[in-house]
């Protein structure tokens, strides 16, 4: 069993309500079979009823074993416009503003997920990262001691005697240009719970990425990844965490040993911390294409509850397989 079908058997295990608020678009609409089919989560699709029973009908998707609910006709409309506009009163949000938000999917969605009426979220099949991420952070907001969120790839490596058996987090890849060191700390400790949660990774251990080895160049880039390091050890002390490591120091055992003497993680790492989005974007990219690795993801961090971000250009089983990650994070 490949480690996507073993996320599938853990959502399984304990169904939970995934909102999916592109209603309207045709992919998410034919993944809705497999996830209610194969008892993968309960979707609950948000837009305009017919709109969505006739695009089903049109692509050939039973969707019969989704809720469909549309936000400005739902029972609760007022109630999430008036906490809402509480929640953002003091941000210039007005009760008129705040009733335009909320009958917007993607806001409607969060605040659905943020009052527990659904466990988690996916979008961006036909939305912008950006457009995932604005309405999520405004109302579900980051997860506590988290100030900013990461995109994880969870990379599969075939024929790979490193990481955890050829299974790699790497981040962030997908959101923060240029996250501070703090910043780094952060995704170091979001990383952990996507390596034990998803990937099965019994002893995560983190490298801080950098062109350097343990002062082996000097520049203020080395400075921050090193002060990232000093802060996630000391921030979260359970964490098995060092740097900054060059590539090779942190993934083969002889060169770890040798660059890093001493080090805990050195030539062991299964979790690799980018210090930039380039490099982080870069790097998965050319493992996936030259390792020719499996890539999931990009699995958002550090929000305070589930939501997940699709790739516009994602099929239907990366939905479905997006789906079932959000629901074992749930």
């Amino acid at each position: 069993m490949n480690l996507l079908e073993q996320i599938r058997e853990k959502a399984k295990a304990n169904i939970k309500t995934i909102v999916l608020p592109e209603g309207t678009e045709e992919r998410t609409l034919k993944a809705v079979p497999t996830l209610v089919g194969e008892k993968i989560a309960n979707p609950i699709l948000l837009g305009n009823p017919t709109a969505i029973k006739d695009l089903a009908a049109k692509v050939g998707a039973d969707i019969s074993g989704a809720e469909i609910v549309n936000p400005v006709d739902a029972p609760f409309f007022d109630d999430f416009v008036q906490q809402f506009y509480e929640m953002r009163k003091d941000k210039g949000m007005t009760p008129d503003k705040a009733k335009t938000l909320m009958a917007d999917p993607l806001y409607f969605g969060s605040m659905m997920v943020k009052t527990g009426k659904a466990d988690g979220e996916v979008a961006g099949a036909e939305n912008t990262t950006g457009d995932v991420l604005r309405p999520a952070l405004q109302i579900i907001k980051t997860a506590p001691g988290i100030s900013a969120v990461s995109g994880a790839f969870i990379m599969i490596v075939p024929d790979c005697e490193f990481g955890d058996n050829g299974i790699f987090v790497f981040a962030d890849c997908a959101v923060t240009p240029n996250p501070t060191a703090e910043q780094m700390a952060e995704f170091a400790a979001a990383s952990v719970g996507t390596a034990t949660n998803l990937c099965g990774i019994k002893e995560p251990k983190i490298g801080m990425l950098s062109f350097s080895t343990k002062g082996s160049a000097s520049h203020e880039l080395v400075d921050k990844v090193a002060k990232a390091t000093e802060i996630a050890r000391a921030k979260f002390p359970d964490l098995k965490v060092d740097g900054e490591f060059q590539a090779d120091a942190a993934l083969v055992p002889k060169v770890g040993a040798s660059k890093a003497p001493g080090s805990p993680v050195a030539g062991q790492c299964n979790i690799l911390i980018f210090p930039d989005l380039q490099a982080g974007n870069i790097g998965y990219k050319l493992v996936q294409r030259l390792a020719k690795a499996e890539a999931i993801g990009p699995i958002l961090q550090g929000i305070g509850k589930p939501v997940n971000d699709l790739s516009r250009g994602c099929s239907v089983e990366d939905i479905v397989n997006v789906v079932a990650m959000t629901a074992v994070r749930a």
